[in-house]
């Protein structure tokens, strides 16, 4: 049986500290620059009850076990247009692939912020209208969420959510509430990652490129 060594022990423990505290100087920098803790969600691809905590911990001293959570960080691809617009095609793909829904929808509802590139490649793609639709959690004075009015609206649309990173589902499940009441259908959610594990939400089908897992 292999044993690790000390050292590796050690470096290894020091590296996943250095990591953490690069997250918590990360989300206080996005909060200094005037990003809501539901933005920093987003543009960490953690949980808000992730962020919370680390806006409440000392770079030098946790003051509490962290929670349970999984840092994606996909900047490579997202920073780069022509691996952004690949990735929607494969989501496309992913999605025309294994539907059942026919035809196409006619209309994709990016969930901002990130899910806003790769809806507009996927809207391009199958030839539709573009919503843009705006979680609760990018502003705590709203309790659920906003279509935006400078672009296409739903009413009466069949409609493919599109976002990054399932974290909890409860933005997905908003977004499929919020669509229900305003008379449109929704009929799939597109993401690239799932840190969770769903294929369906309110009764509608998860396509998903990479499903991510924590084995602790």
């Amino acid at each position: 049986m292999f044993f690790p060594h000390k050292s590796t022990i050690y470096t290894t423990a020091r590296q996943l500290m250095t990591s953490l505290d690069d997250l918590i100087e990360k989300a206080r920098n996005l909060r200094t620059e005037g990003h809501s803790p539901g933005q920093i969600a987003d543009e960490l691809s953690l949980s808000l009850e992730t962020v919370t905590w680390l806006l409440t911990q000392d770079n030098i001293a946790h003051t509490s076990e962290s929670p349970r959570d999984v840092h994606i960080d996909w900047t490579p691809v997202s920073s780069d247009a022509i691996l952004l617009e690949q990735s929607a095609m494969m989501l496309t793909r992913l999605f025309t692939t294994h539907t059942t829904f026919h035809p196409p929808p006619t209309t994709i509802v990016g969930i901002a912020i990130s899910g806003i590139p790769l809806a507009t490649c996927m809207a391009t793609a199958l030839e539709s209208k573009l919503a843009i639709f705006h979680p609760a959690k990018h502003n705590a004075e709203h309790v659920t969420g906003s279509l935006s009015g400078n672009f296409a609206g739903v009413k009466g649309e069949t409609c493919l959510i599109v976002d990054d990173v399932i974290t909890s589902g409860k933005t997905l499940h908003d977004v499929i509430r919020y669509l229900r009441s305003r008379d449109a259908t929704p009929i799939g959610c597109c993401v690239l990652f799932d840190k969770r594990g769903i294929r369906c939400i309110d009764e509608i089908d998860i396509y998903s490129l990479y499903n991510i897992s924590r084995i602790d």
